[in-house]
């Protein structure tokens, strides 16, 4: 017996996949030029300064041009030999380096504690960890500077090193603690059965799924000591002991001010920064993502 094979039905053009619902999107809807023209606004409004930075600091002292041109190292020259700013340049180095060592490691500390212990002031503490974040700087400067003029650390960058570090804990306790939460137990469980110590489960398992927060934390700590000036204003008196913020200050005087020196001091503070975000940026968002999951 023979039977027909019946043809194979024509392919039709696959239909565009819709939004679920069948509901298309607002954003769908909106012409192009409505997102890219506000965001080459700002865009604008945000690099104009910069500009105008550069321009200061490569162009010749007296010229008045808005290009930059015969281009000009003089003023780099000027406040890294004759300003001292490459003495400022590496004491912010020590004092951001030595505070986002010192801030990383007691948050992290307290950070598993509050994320792994429970005890009874545990939510007065926390409590008390996020109403300190309402303290402005300037409320810390007289007892911090009674209790250094005591232990005779004024004037030394390790007064300025504590201060960031006390300024900097509580908000970094709380993130390292959003970030160990995110991280089960259980993998500290198994490694407690296979005979590791609290300490080496710690090490092993927990501490480097805590890559991005530890970044996160550590760079914040270290772009705060690093831009503040409050502190190293009054804990620091010898000249030689002074940080950037500070240099920057001694350029700008009651009678005048040197634009030049000003706009490439200003570039000497922001790019090691900038440097620093370029290089951890990945982790740094990938830091936020994890600690805004729970918490």
């Amino acid at each position: 017996m023979i039977t027909e094979i019946a043809p194979a039905p024509e392919r039709t053009a696959a239909a565009p996949a819709r939004p679920r619902g069948g509901r298309r999107r607002a954003w769908d809807e909106v012409p192009r030029w409505q997102i890219y023209l506000p965001l080459s606004v700002y865009l604008l409004f945000t690099l104009v300064p910069f500009y105008w930075i550069l321009l200061f600091a490569l162009r010749p002292a007296g010229s008045t041009s808005l290009v930059p041109w015969p281009l000009t190292f003089e003023h780099f020259e000027k406040v890294w030999t004759e300003r001292s700013f490459g003495t400022y340049f590496q004491n912010s180095v020590v004092v951001g380096v030595a505070t986002l060592v010192l801030t990383t490691v007691v948050a992290l500390a307290g950070g598993y504690a509050l994320a792994r212990f429970d005890f009874r002031i545990k939510r007065g503490f926390m409590l008390a960890l996020l109403c300190s974040q309402f303290v402005p700087g300037a409320l810390l400067l007289v007892p911090l500077f009674q209790i250094f003029a005591k232990l005779s650390m004024i004037n030394s960058l390790g007064s300025v090193v504590v201060a960031e570090t006390v300024f900097q804990l509580p908000l970094s306790m709380i993130l390292i603690s959003g970030f160990i939460r995110n991280v089960p137990p259980s993998l500290e469980e198994a490694a407690w059965v296979d005979g590791c110590s609290r300490f080496a489960a710690f090490r092993i398992v927990v501490l480097p799924l805590l890559r991005p927060g530890l970044v996160a934390v550590g760079s914040f700590a270290f772009v705060h000591a690093w831009n503040h000036f409050l502190f190293a204003l009054m804990f620091l008196s010898d000249q030689g002991k002074q940080t950037i913020p500070v240099g920057l200050n001694t350029l700008m005087s009651a009678d005048s001010v040197d634009l030049g020196a000003l706009a490439a001091g200003g570039i000497v503070a922001a790019v090691p920064v900038v440097i620093v975000f370029a290089f951890i940026q990945k982790w740094l968002i990938t830091g936020f993502s994890a600690g805004a999951v729970k918490g």
